[in-house]
C-alpha cells in the first residue's frame, strides 16, 4: 500500500514538472545559406553572428541557457545581427551538405574550440564575389548584458576604424 502511494506521488510529481512551461526565448537561427540570402535582401545588412557549437560541449550549453535562451538576447539579436548556428554534433548526424559546409567555415574562421562566436560583415564586390570583414570573436560570457555588450563593442570598434 505504501509502495503504491509512493509510486502515485512520484508519477504525479513527474507529470507536474513535465508540464512546467519553458521561459526560453524562441530564436530564429538561420543556416549559412539563409543568412547569405538575407544579407542580399537587406538594404542595410545586419552583422552576421555565427555560433560554432556542439551537442557535447558544456560551455555551449551554459551559453545557450544563460544568454541565447533569454528574451533580452532575442530582442537584441533581432535589431542587431543575423544569427547563424553551425553544429558539429556527435549524438546525431546532420546532412553531408551541412557537414561539409560547417567544416569549411570552421577552417575559414580557424575555430579550434567551442563555443566560438564570430561577428562579421558580409560584402559583395563588383564581380559578385563575397568578402568577409571580421569584426571579432568571442566564446562563453556569462549573462546577456555582458555578452551583448562585448559584441556591441566589437561592432563599434569596427565602425571607428
Amino acid at each position: 500500500k505504501q509502495l503504491l502511494l509512493l509510486f502515485t506521488f512520484l508519477l504525479t510529481a513527474n507529470f507536474a514538472f513535465a508540464q512546467t512551461p519553458t521561459t526560453a526565448a524562441k530564436i530564429n537561427w538561420m543556416t549559412w545559406d539563409e543568412a547569405v540570402a538575407q544579407s542580399k535582401k537587406d538594404e542595410k545588412p545586419k552583422k552576421i553572428f555565427i555560433d560554432f557549437y556542439t551537442d557535447w560541449c558544456g560551455w555551449c550549453k551554459k551559453l545557450k541557457a544563460e544568454v541565447f535562451d533569454k528574451p533580452a538576447f532575442k530582442e537584441w539579436a533581432e535589431k542587431t545581427v543575423v544569427l547563424v548556428e553551425l553544429d558539429f554534433p556527435r549524438r546525431f548526424q546532420i546532412p553531408q551538405k551541412y557537414k561539409e559546409q560547417n567544416a569549411g567555415l570552421q577552417r575559414a574562421f580557424k575555430v579550434s574550440g567551442y563555443p566560438t562566436i564570430w561577428v562579421f560583415n558580409l560584402g559583395k564586390d563588383e564581380k559578385g564575389q563575397y568578402s568577409i570583414e571580421a569584426l571579432g570573436k568571442t566564446g562563453y560570457v556569462k549573462g546577456v548584458s555582458a555578452f551583448t555588450g562585448g559584441v556591441n563593442s566589437m561592432i563599434e570598434k569596427a565602425k571607428a576604424n
